[in-house]
């Protein structure tokens, strides 16, 4: 006999806040591209072993984004453990990129000030990826409900 057609529903995913997590993580994911891709493009003749770091960072956070838009939870908690792995970078690297603003360093392509600023900036931007990624999280957008054609509920994450 064969079975009903059934129709699985993400009830969590429909909520105001769920919807509104998922927008800020993608524009803070896109937004630490776009400051990482500066910071790249500006010193990357003074950047010799971070380049390769950091355009691996970028093209993985891309994909994260994309992976976030498609309502994929699991991606959240990697998303977190990378932004803190970049936010150290960060910290550390922006007196750096200071100390650079000195006589006798190679000038980068843009002022060593700014990409100092930027990659201060960078910072905030890594703390509020994690916690709006952990916030995510717990709002479980991986539950599942299946729908039978009678209308009846059946919570298809439960143990049987």
């Amino acid at each position: 006999m064969a079975e009903p057609e059934k129709v699985l529903e993400h009830p969590n995913r429909e909520t105001a806040a769920s919807k509104s997590t998922r927008v800020i993580v993608v524009a803070l994911l896109l937004i630490s591209v776009f400051l990482v891709a500066v910071i790249t493009v500006g010193g990357w003749d003074v950047l010799t072993g971070g380049r390769n770091l950091q355009i691996v960072y970028i093209a993985v956070y891309l994909l994260l984004a994309y992976y976030v838009t498609q309502w994929r939870s699991g991606m959240l908690p990697l998303t977190a453990a990378l932004a803190a792995i970049l936010g150290i970078f960060a910290a550390i690297g922006a007196p750096a990129w200071f100390a650079r603003d000195a006589d006798g360093f190679t000038d980068p392509a843009l002022s060593a000030g700014l990409l100092g600023m930027l990659t201060v900036i960078l910072i905030p931007v890594q703390l509020l990826l994690i916690a709006f990624a952990l916030r995510g999280f717990s709002q479980q957008w991986h539950v599942e409900v299946e729908r039978m054609p009678d209308g009846s509920t059946r919570n298809a994450n439960a143990w049987a």
